[in-house]
């Protein structure tokens, strides 16, 4: 999760069939917070600041027999101006406060709006 204001607002992008935070895998041997940086800037092109895991989200998926676990983060903030690198994987990407994200969204991404609106 990346932001301006990050406590208050988030990039979501648009994957097909819902909106999520910027994210994917961690590479082998790479540290999380270095996936999450890199994945970032190869989804929208920005750089993060400072991160602070905010919640880790235990997706299991019964119907397609997944299960992965992802490490939500909070951004200190950014450098670059935002945009959408790969159209193949996001229809569209945006900025939006907590209480406005659009649906549906991702089950990572309604537990860390979750995580943080417990730390206001």
């Amino acid at each position: 999760m990346a932001g301006r204001s990050c406590s208050s607002s988030a990039f979501a992008t648009r994957r097909p069939a819902c909106w999520g935070l910027p994210g994917g895998k961690v590479d082998w041997l790479e540290p999380v917070e270095d996936a999450v940086r890199r994945e970032t800037r190869e989804e929208l092109d920005i750089a993060l600041g400072d991160l602070r895991l905010i919640c880790v989200v235990d997706q299991i998926d019964r119907l397609r027999g997944e299960h992965w676990v992802a490490p939500v983060y909070l951004a200190s903030g950014f450098k670059g101006e935002p945009r959408l690198i790969e159209p193949d994987k996001h229809a569209a990407f945006g900025w939006f406060a907590l209480h406005e994200l659009p649906n549906p969204l991702t089950l990572a991404t309604q537990q860390a709006v979750q995580a943080l609106s417990g730390e206001r």
